[in-house]
């Protein structure tokens, strides 16, 4: 029996997703191609509330993180850490050599803009690296108030953003607020397949790549901007993720976009309230995420066990990450899982677990 998936990625994926996939092939380097990617690219943009540059990578959101590194940084980044994942674009920077200064809080606080601004005053950093919506303690950073005073103070400076499990749940004007890169992948607020991730990349970013040496070629941004210009991708890319992208950003817009942000909204109070009535809320408060929420597990119940009962209802939720597994569990509500779904779920667990 298929489990419906309250996981933070992959997500529940609809059965006219999967059919899409199976589009008959077509020929990566034909018309038919560029017709496709040449359609489907301008819908993200409008997503993304930009007129950026929008890229389409055969990678995990990883390989782009890499490739912002790699682009963007000759010698010091500021890599914000507030969990698992922020975590892993510091240790992806210092893996390719660059001098990574870390702004850490401890797990469930958020990133702050006068965090970043105390490590900005210091001087030298290229690119300031941050996650919008970290998985592994459901805290949403406040992006936008970051992307503002570096505006106002540090100009120069490049931000760019992990928003894998945010984007396509919250708005993110990337143009408005200012982000040089933004970056996804299609398993969770998309709601379809891994395999496939988007970015924008701003003018002045690619600029910045243009002066730095050993770009590597899989992920350089000078590459995927001059096989735009054939409206093609450098590498052989997804043709099955790129069908069914385009036609799930028809049904984006057909349900509307602020329609579904509000729908996100919504769950996400649900979730939250359900989450303080019986349980504690990991993030720290007013930083709460949209797309998913992590509990401390203050009953000290077996997360294990309470997926054994749920798979039996054809449900699965998420442990914790790491050093908070079975001390924390997270159900995500993004991508097209509706409100009545997740109504459901907390009922079948409140049934388990004897909560009133």
């Amino acid at each position: 029996m298929h489990k419906k998936l309250f996981i933070p990625g992959p997500t529940e994926v609809r059965p006219e997703m999967l059919k899409h996939m199976g589009t008959p092939m077509i020929g990566h380097r034909s018309k038919e191609f560029s017709q496709l990617l040449g359609e489907v690219t301008p819908k993200v943009q409008k997503l993304l509330y930009t007129k950026d540059h929008v890229f389409m990578s055969t990678s995990s959101s990883t390989g782009v993180m890499e490739g912002v590194v790699r682009n963007l940084v000759e010698k010091k980044v500021l890599a914000c850490y507030c969990g698992a994942f922020s975590e892993r674009w510091a240790e992806i920077a210092e893996a390719n050599g660059k001098e990574t200064d870390r702004l850490e809080v401890e797990w469930g606080r958020a990133i702050l803009p006068e965090m970043v601004d105390e490590k900005l005053k210091k001087g030298g950093h290229e690119t300031v690296i941050i996650v919008h919506n970290e998985t592994s303690t459901g805290v949403m950073n406040p992006i936008r108030e970051v992307a503002q005073m570096m505006k106002e103070k540090y100009p120069d400076v490049l931000l760019a953003v992990d928003a894998v499990s945010s984007m396509a749940g919250v708005k993110i004007d990337v143009d408005g607020w200012g982000l040089d890169v933004c970056l996804a992948g299609l398993q969770k607020a998309f709601a379809l397949p891994p395999g496939l991730a988007v970015f924008s990349v701003s003018d002045r970013a690619l600029e910045k790549a243009k002066k730095v040496p050993h770009r590597g070629y899989y992920f350089d941004f000078l590459v995927f901007r001059k096989y735009w210009d054939k409206v093609q991708t450098p590498t052989t890319p997804s043709i099955p993720h790129l069908f069914a992208l385009n036609k799930q950003m028809d049904d984006m817009f057909r349900e509307g976009l602020e329609q579904r942000f509000a729908r996100h909204g919504q769950m996400a109070k649900v979730a939250r309230d359900w989450g303080k009535k019986h349980f504690a809320l990991y993030a720290q408060p007013g930083y709460e995420s949209v797309t998913l929420t992590t509990y401390v597990n203050t009953r000290e119940i077996s997360v294990a066990g309470l997926n054994e009962e749920l798979a039996k209802r054809g449900a699965v939720i998420s442990n914790g990450y790491g050093k908070t597994k079975e001390k924390a569990f997270r159900i995500a509500h993004m991508g097209d899982t509706t409100l009545d779904e997740l109504n459901e779920l907390l009922g079948w667990i409140d049934e388990i677990l004897g909560l009133s």
